[in-house]
Parts: C-alpha cells; sequence; structure tokens
C-alpha cells in the first residue's frame, strides 16, 4: 500500500467477515499510568491529515509492536483484537502521523506485546467503548485487523529533549527539600549578616579576651579593661637556662589600641566563615608600642643575669693531684632580636622564650681526657729534684708542679702544655743559692784621701735556664726525674778594668749641711751609708729612693720631723730631706743635670734658698744624670751634727749660682692643735718668693755652656699653738 492511499480495514483469517465494523469487539491492552500519560501527551497534539497506513509486514512478530518508519515519519502501533466465539486473534493497525511528542514517548517507553485470550462478546462494553473510547481515538489511528503476529521490538532511536522518565522523576522530592534548605540558609544568613552589620566578627579574640559581636566602641573598652592591667604585671620570659620576669611597662611597651583593633577585620562575606564562627574563634594579635631605649635597657639588664660565659675544658692541680675541668658552653642572650620577641608575645599570656646564642668552647672533653693522660698525671707522679754541688739538692715537689706547668687550648679542641720555667727557678734558686758564688762589681775606696779601685769578683752561678731546659722531659717520666744544676762564671755589672777606665780621680763636686736633731741624724747616717760608693756611669740616671729602697723601722729608721700638709709633724724616716738637700747641692756643683726634684713648702733656714729638695718614701724623688764621659761616685761623711756629700769624677766643668733678692713675702697664719705626740710648736716664718741662677762653664775654656734659672714660691711658716 501506497503512503498516498487512505485508511483502510484488513480482515485476515476470519470466517466471519461479514459483521459489521462496529460489532467487531475490540479488546484494549491494559494502560498503566505511563501509558495514559503517553496517550494524552498524543492526543494533545493537533492531528494532521491522514495518511493511508502501510502493511504489516508479514513476516514480524505475532507480539504487539510499535515501530517508527523513519522515512514515512509515521508510528504504527500494532494492537492485537480478538473476535468473538471462535473468531481468531486478528491485529488491529493503528497509524498516524509521527509527531515529536509521540517519538519521544516511543522512545521512553515501548510496550510489550500481549496476547489476550478470546472473552464472550459484551455489547454494552462495545458500545461504550465506541462512543467513549473509540472515536476519539479513531480520529487519529485507523485501525488494520491483521493476523495475530508476534512483532520483535525495535531498538529505541535516541531523540533530543526527551521528557522525564519515571527514574529521573523520583529526584524531584530531594531536590525540593535542598531547595527548600537552600532558602532557609540564605534567609538565615541575610538575618546573621543584618544583625551583625557594625559589630566585629563573631568569635574574634586578642590575647585570649573575647570581643566577637561588639561594636568597636564596647570592644575597645573591653580590650582596656582586660588587657591594660597586664602591662603591668610581670610577664614570665625564659632566655636559654635562665628564667626571669620582666614587667612589660617598664621595659617600655604599650599597647596600640587603635592599630590592634584595626586588626578586627569587618563582617566576613564568605558563609562557611560565618558558620564556622560559631564553633570556634579568631586570634588577632596585639599592636605593641615599644620605647626603643627602655626596652634596651631591659633587655641589657637580663642579659646580666641570663649571659654566661663558657667554661673552656682544662686541667687543674690540687693537692698534688691533677684532675680535668669538663667544658661547658656559654650563652649570650640576643638582646635586639630577645626585644622584638618580648615586645611581639608578652600579651599572649605564656612563657615568652627569648632567644640565646650559644657561645662554644674550644676545648672538647676528649682533649680534657687527652691531656689529662697524657701530661698532667704523670706530671704529678713525683719530685722534680735538681742536684747541686756539695751533695745539697733543690727540690720542685708535686704540690708545687701547678705553679709551674699549666695548659693552653691548641685551636683544635685539645691543650697544649706550658711549662713556666721561670716559676721553677724561682722555687729552685734560694735552695742551692749557698753552693754559689756571687758577682761583686769593682768598688772604691777612699783609703789615703783619694780613691782607689777595689777588684770586682766574678761569680760562678747556677746557670738555671739551660738546667731547667729539661723540665718536660723530667715532668713526663715516671722513672728518672733529677737533673743536675749547671754551674758558670759570671763577671761583675763592673769589672776592674771598667772601673779603672772611669776616671773617678778627683772631687768634682762638694756640699755640707747640719743642724739637724738626734732623731734625724740617726735616719740621715742611715741613708747616707747606702749611697756612700754609688758609681754613676756615663749617661746613667741616680735615684735616690730607688737606691736606698724602703726606708721604714724595719731597716732600722726611726720617727723624726717631716712636713705634713703644710705644717711640722713627725713620722718614721723623717729628715731624710737634709740629706737630699745635700746631696742635690753636691751633684749642683758638679754640674750634673737636673732630672727631679722637689722644693720644701715652706723655707727651712739651714738650707740654701731655692736650692733644696725633700723626699718622701715612694711619692717624692731625687733624680739626676751624668751627662759627662766618665764615671762619677757618690762618697758620704756623716756626723752627728753634720752630712758631707762628695761627686767624685774627673773636672771638666766649673759652676757658679746666683741667689735673687726676696720678694712677695706673706704672714703666717696660726694653727691651734691638742697637746701631745701629734702637735710641733712653731714660732711661724713668713712666705716669699726667690730665684736661683746657675751657671755652667767650660773648665778647660772657661766658655758658657749653659745658664738656668729656678723660681721658687715658699709658703708662710704657720704659728703651731699645742693647748
Amino acid at each position: 500500500m501506497s503512503d498516498e492511499e487512505g485508511p483502510s480495514v484488513e480482515k485476515t483469517n476470519s470466517e466471519d467477515s461479514s459483521l459489521p465494523e462496529q460489532e467487531l469487539e475490540s479488546v484494549e491492552e491494559p494502560k498503566t499510568s505511563e501509558d495514559t500519560e503517553a496517550v494524552a501527551e498524543a492526543e494533545s497534539v493537533e492531528p494532521e491529515p491522514a495518511e493511508a497506513p502501510r502493511p504489516v509486514d508479514e513476516e514480524a512478530s505475532d507480539s504487539t509492536e510499535a515501530t517508527v518508519d523513519e522515512s514515512a515519519n509515521e508510528v504504527t502501533t500494532v494492537i492485537p483484537v480478538v473476535p468473538a466465539e471462535d473468531a481468531p486473534p486478528t491485529e488491529v493497525v493503528e497509524s498516524a502521523p509521527a509527531t515529536e511528542a509521540i517519538d519521544e514517548q516511543t522512545e521512553q517507553f515501548e510496550p510489550p506485546a500481549v496476547v489476550v485470550p478470546p472473552k464472550p462478546p459484551r455489547p454494552e462494553f462495545v458500545q461504550q467503548y465506541d462512543t467513549q473510547q473509540l472515536e476519539p481515538i479513531q480520529q487519529q489511528y485507523e485501525p488494520v485487523v491483521r493476523e495475530p503476529e508476534v512483532v520483535a521490538p525495535q531498538a529505541p532511536q535516541e531523540q533530543p529533549d526527551a521528557p522525564a522518565s519515571a527514574s529521573s522523576r523520583k529526584w524531584v522530592k530531594p531536590a525540593i527539600a535542598v531547595g527548600a534548605i537552600v532558602a532557609v540558609a540564605a534567609i538565615a544568613y541575610g538575618v546573621d549578616i543584618f544583625t551583625s552589620s557594625g559589630k566585629t566578627p563573631r568569635g574574634t579574640q586578642v590575647a585570649g579576651v573575647d570581643i566577637g559581636d561588639l561594636t568597636p566602641a564596647d570592644a575597645e573598652a573591653t580590650l582596656r579593661a582586660q588587657l591594660g592591667p597586664r602591662l603591668v604585671e610581670p610577664v614570665a620570659v625564659h632566655a636559654g637556662g635562665v628564667d626571669s620576669e620582666i614587667v612589660p611597662a617598664s621595659a617600655g611597651v604599650d599597647v596600640d589600641w587603635s592599630a590592634t583593633l584595626s586588626g578586627v577585620n569587618a563582617q566576613p562575606i564568605n558563609p562557611i566563615t560565618r558558620i564556622t564562627s560559631f564553633f570556634g574563634s579568631r586570634e588577632v594579635p596585639v599592636v605593641s608600642t615599644v620605647d626603643q631605649q627602655a626596652l634596651d635597657t631591659s633587655m641589657a639588664q637580663l642579659a646580666a643575669n641570663s649571659d654566661r660565659a663558657p667554661v673552656e675544658g682544662a686541667v687543674v692541680f690540687e693537692n698534688g693531684k691533677a684532675t680535668g675541668v669538663s667544658p661547658a658552653a656559654g650563652q649570650a642572650l640576643e638582646t635586639q632580636q630577645a626585644g622584638s620577641t618580648f615586645a611581639a608575645e608578652w600579651s599572649d599570656g605564656g612563657v615568652v622564650d627569648l632567644p640565646v646564642d650559644e657561645v662554644p668552647v674550644t676545648v672538647t672533653q676528649a682533649g680534657v681526657d687527652r691531656a689529662l693522660q697524657e701530661v698532667a698525671i704523670p706530671a704529678v707522679s713525683g719530685d722534680v729534684v735538681v742536684n747541686g754541688r756539695d751533695g745539697k739538692i733543690a727540690t720542685l715537689g708535686v704540690d708545687q708542679i701547678g705553679e709551674v706547668l699549666t695548659f693552653t687550648p691548641d685551636g683544635s679542641g685539645g691543650l697544649t702544655p706550658q711549662y713556666n720555667t721561670d716559676a721553677a727557678i724561682k722555687i729552685l734558686t734560694p735552695q742551692l743559692v749557698s753552693t754559689e758564688v756571687q758577682p761583686k762589681d769593682a768598688s772604691f775606696t777612699f783609703a789615703g784621701g783619694k780613691p782607689t779601685v777595689v777588684p770586682g769578683v766574678v761569680g760562678d752561678l747556677i746557670n738555671w735556664p739551660d738546667t731547667v731546659k729539661g723540665l718536660p722531659v723530667l715532668l713526663g717520666s715516671t722513672a728518672s726525674r733529677a737533673a743536675p744544676a749547671v754551674y758558670g762564671p759570671v763577671p761583675p755589672a763592673l769589672t776592674t778594668e771598667a772601673a779603672e777606665a772611669l776616671g773617678i780621680n778627683e772631687v768634682i763636686g762638694e756640699f755640707t749641711t747640719g743642724g739637724f736633731e738626734y732623731a734625724s741624724g740617726v735616719n740621715i747616717g742611715l741613708a747616707a751609708s747606702e749611697i756612700d760608693g754609688a758609681v754613676i756611669k756615663p749617661g746613667d740616671t741616680f735615684s735616690l729612693n730607688e737606691y736606698t729602697g724602703p726606708r721604714g723601722a724595719a731597716q732600722g729608721y726611726v720617727e723624726s720631723g717631716i712636713i705634713n700638709n703644710g705644717r711640722p709633724d713627725k713620722a718614721v724616716g723623717g729628715g731624710i730631706s737634709q740629706l737630699a738637700t745635700t746631696l742635690y747641692n753636691a751633684t749642683y756643683f758638679a754640674g750634673m743635670d737636673d732630672v727631679a726634684h722637689t722644693e720644701h713648702s715652706y723655707y727651712i733656714s739651714r738650707y740654701p734658698e731655692a736650692r733644696e729638695a725633700t723626699i718622701f718614701d715612694g711619692a717624692i724623688d731625687l733624680q739626676f744624670r751624668n751627662p759627662a764621659k766618665t764615671g762619677v761616685m757618690i762618697e758620704t761623711i756623716a756626723t752627728s751634727s753634720n752630712i758631707t756629700v762628695r761627686i767624685w769624677g774627673t773636672k771638666t766643668v766649673d759652676v757658679t749660682s746666683t741667689t735673687g733678692p726676696r720678694t712677695s713675702p706673706t704672714s703666717p697664719n696660726t694653727v691651734t692643735l691638742p697637746e701631745g705626740p701629734g702637735c710641733v710648736a712653731s714660732s711661724g716664718a713668713p712666705g716669699f718668693t726667690v730665684s736661683d741662677t746657675r751657671v755652667i762653664t767650660d773648665h778647660a775654656s772657661g766658655a758658657e755652656i749653659s745658664s738656668n734659672t729656678r723660681t721658687v714660691k715658699y709658703d708662710p711658716v704657720p704659728i703651731v699653738k699645742c693647748e
């Protein structure tokens, strides 16, 4: 049948074909709800002009089948019909123009072919079906009656925009529920945004202080009330192994309230952030202000307590035993970084751990152990002995080894032994001094009124450097620990030949003073004997204090008069100034160079004006230098009433002294002191100023060599009354 032919009904395998079409019993396949919806959807499509149905392929399956003719855009539906009584089953083929709605339905649902058994005719039902159901359907489909066949289902064709199937419609309710939840959440989000506007974010904390959900003013007030007092409370700090406390305010640390609150961000927009804020907190750091000078001072004070120097590994000797000192690293506070750390973390509420630098040691424990075992312990294994002459010995005991043997770091973690031979010599020398012959300088005697050279003596002394050079070997030995003393000749500092060549053969300067009391005479005599015979070589400088040494009671000196703070007083060794004045004048006329001398504070009548000297042990000295090419010698002659000093040498110059008049006189004051040993009565004397001029000329030619003037101001001698 061509596509242009109209609808027709074909009867097959039926003996009662003369029955009217209206009396045929048509049995329709039961419809599901889905089928009903599909038919309704199909009926809603406006029908197109009917086309002649195509005959059903005889080779088709005997089951009900819906086929789609892609070339004719038709849908053919095979409906099995069972006639009354013994009529064989027939097929009703309904065809209609293909529409998009029908295509979609056939793609989604293909009802299986159903064979319905014969039933007795029901005219009433047929009539109802014809008038109410069949007729509307026939407007779209023209039934065709064929032999019942089973038609194989055709593979579904993919069509775009297929309507939702039953499997997809099962997600409708969950989707509606989710949408409802989202809507509720959106409403809650909006309400939360609205109610929290102008407040700090929920869950915000500053140094453990909760300021969430507060206005900025309330947040600042809360912070000031709870965080402010912490500024004056001690904060525990830990620096290396030292625990201490620092008060932030005392260290120059304060809170920058504005900057701290500016770190509290505006209300977050992210809904997840807003939800999590109900269950957690967000910490905002405190922003501190710093008085750097005060903070540096605080850190320096902390460093004074926390810093420690490293303990270097060492070996020490005690009571003849050697022990090792284990090394320990030191520490030093990183003051700048420590200050920054404290300023940043003081408000956290815990112990602030401040950074420190480790100060390493240079000697390891292995180095200490090695020095101890290899050097120190053998060194104290026994005494070290030095054998002198005549069977005498000197001993360096085990308890004295520590004075001789020490250790220094070798730069590689170990210890290097150091041997102090000077200390060893100092210990050993006194024990063998009796076996030595001391050298003696050549000297002069004045027998016969003229200096005569007394020959010097060559000494025979122990050469201690050579004797103790084997000390490291002796200390390291556990067997032989003895060595012989090495003796050798030692010439005197002034040999006989050198003394004879000095040219000391005449007096070139001499001076005498007198008028001292007995106690002063004792002291003057002792000091004079000390310097008698002293030789000053060309270019050398003589010091009275250095030559005599201490002048105390142990040396035989007694208490005598001195000038103390501008008034007369007494002290042991007093009166030596008269020897100094006499020696100064003798060297003055001998042409010696004045190196150092000091006049008395007030004038003493037995001395020449502006040409006298005082002296005090360890404080005021008298020094002169020999400028001649020949040597000079000091001769002293002391009696109970006067002292004479002569300078011997070779005369090459002549000296004259000119003393000027006294000027600028000053009157004395009166001092009254309690009567007793500390009071020395005095009638007083006026003060004045005076000058002295020394002129040196060549002895052979008379030519002037030098002229020097010295001006001296004397204080008045106070009037002292003892009451």
